[in-house]
């Protein structure tokens, strides 16, 4: 699952304010009537002045980084389920129920890429802990069910950002001829 992004706005989208280092910023991934993924930024504080147009597949509330000169800006802007995972379950992103499903099944679904390693439970035993291979950094996940509804959910917030499943067609195989070909006479020595 891959998907190419904006990069990281400078300014709010709602009031055209400069974003000042470490000052919380929110950021959407929206789908709008044309079917792209746009992305917004826009200062925390003006959340309740954003109306996007489109589908909201996940927000998350990040401090702002200014970028680096001679930052890989391509590689940052490929958005790809490692990179989702690790925007998502920074521990300086505010936590959502929307966020929170996404990140258990990115967790699980990195976990069986080897991307994540399994280090345990959190002291209060309410998280699992994992460790991000290339990193070494760990990330707590909060437990959930993995139950049919929770699979329904994230399909739903997945099918924003990656597109709708093709509808399968119930139409019987047509029938295949077979056709003989002639058998060639193997080689005189």
């Amino acid at each position: 699952m891959e998907l190419n992004l904006q990069p990281l706005a400078t300014a709010c989208f709602v009031s055209g304010q400069t974003f000042a280092a470490g000052e919380p910023v929110a950021s959407y991934l929206v789908r709008n009537a044309n079917l792209e993924i746009v992305r917004y930024d826009l200062l925390s504080s003006h959340k309740q002045a954003f109306a996007p147009e489109g589908f909201v597949a996940c927000s998350w509330v990040h401090p702002y980084k200014p970028r680096v000169a001679g930052e890989n800006t391509e590689r940052t802007l490929k958005l790809n389920a490692e990179t989702l995972f690790l925007a998502l379950a920074d521990p300086a992103t505010e936590a959502t129920a929307e966020n929170t499903r996404l990140v258990q099944f990115l967790a699980f679904m990195l976990e069986r890429k080897k991307v994540l390693r399994p280090k345990g439970r959190s002291a209060d035993g309410e998280k699992n802990v994992y460790e991000h291979a290339k990193t070494k950094l760990l990330y707590q996940v909060p437990k959930g069910e993995l139950t049919p509804e929770f699979f329904v959910q994230v399909q739903a917030q997945l099918s924003v950002l990656v597109g709708e499943p093709k509808p399968k067609t119930t139409s019987t195989p047509a029938s295949v001829a077979v056709i003989e070909s002639p058998s060639t006479p193997a080689p005189s020595a």
